[in-house]
C-alpha cells in the first residue's frame, strides 16, 4: 500500500499522483557506482519511493571522498560503500528494498530485471561496459558525469532516443581525466547526482520526452546548455538493434 502521508507532497503534483507513485513503488532501479554522483542519486531515489534499489560498488570509503559523497561520514571509512551506503538509506525509508552488489558479475545479472540502470561511474571503461549491457538487455540508461566545474547528464534509450553512449563517445581506448588528478568542487558531483536522480523518475513516470538530449552544465557560469543525441549508424553496439 502506497503511504500517502509520507509522499504527499509527489503525490500532489499532476504528473505524478497516486498512480505515479504505485509506479515508482512497483519499479526497479540498479545505481552503479556510489560515489559523488552515486550518493545524491540513491538518496532522492529512496526518498521518492522506489519499491527495490539495487545499489552496485566494490571500493570502500576513504577520508577523501567525505567532502563530495554525502551518504558517508568519518565513522564509515575502510567500510564497503554498498554497505555504509544501504545502512544509510535504511534509516531514511525502512519500506524500500535495498540490494547490495559487491561484483561486475552480480551487477550485469541485476541489469535484466531493472527498469532503468544509473550509471555513477568515475572510468571510461565502466561507461562502456554498462552501455553495452544496457544495449543488450534493452534497459534505459541515465548517464551522468562530472569533473572540475564542469558535468554532464543523458539518457539513453534506444526506444526513445535512438542512440546509446558509444554513439556520443567511441570506445578509442583513450584514458579520461579523473577527478584525483584534474580535482572537482563536492557540489558540482551533487547536483549532477540529483539530476540522474530525476530523469530515472521521469522515466519511470512515463514521461517521454526526457530522452534524446545532452544537457551540459557550466557551474562557474551557472549555465546550462542542451544538445541533441544522434545515433551513430556505425555505432559497434547499437547500430544492428
Amino acid at each position: 500500500m502506497t503511504d500517502l502521508a509520507r509522499y504527499a507532497r509527489q503525490i500532489v503534483l499532476p504528473e505524478v499522483g497516486v498512480a505515479g507513485q504505485t509506479a515508482l513503488r512497483d519499479s526497479r532501479v540498479l545505481l552503479v557506482g556510489l560515489g559523488g554522483l552515486g550518493c545524491p542519486a540513491a538518496r532522492y531515489l529512496a526518498g521518492a519511493g522506489i519499491g527495490t534499489l539495487m545499489l552496485a560498488d566494490r571500493d570502500r570509503v576513504e577520508r577523501s571522498n567525505l567532502p563530495r559523497q554525502t551518504l558517508y561520514t568519518e565513522a564509515d571509512v575502510g567500510r564497503l560503500k554498498v554497505d555504509a551506503a544501504i545502512g544509510h538509506l535504511q534509516r531514511v525509508d525502512a519500506s524500500v528494498q535495498l540490494q547490495g552488489l559487491h561484483s561486475a558479475e552480480a551487477t550485469l545479472a541485476a541489469m535484466s530485471g531493472a527498469d532503468v540502470v544509473l550509471d555513477c561511474t568515475d572510468n571510461f571503461e565502466a561507461r562502456f561496459a554498462l552501455n553495452a549491457a544496457c544495449v543488450k538487455a534493452r534497459v534505459p540508461l541515465v548517464s551522468g558525469a562530472a569533473i572540475r566545474w564542469e558535468g554532464q547528464v543523458a539518457i539513453f534509450d534506444l526506444s526513445r532516443s535512438g542512440s546509446c553512449y558509444a554513439c556520443l563517445y567511441p570506445d578509442t581506448g583513450e584514458r579520461a581525466e579523473a577527478c584525483e588528478d584534474a580535482g572537482i568542487i563536492g557540489p558540482v558531483a551533487g547536483v549532477v547526482g540529483a539530476m540522474q536522480a530525476l530523469l530515472a523518475l521521469q522515466l519511470l513516470l512515463g514521461q517521454s520526452d526526457v530522452a534524446g538530449r545532452l544537457h551540459l552544465w557550466n557551474a562557474r557560469r551557472g549555465d546550462w546548455r542542451k544538445l541533441s543525441l544522434v545515433r551513430d549508424i556505425h555505432c559497434p553496439h547499437c547500430s544492428s538493434t
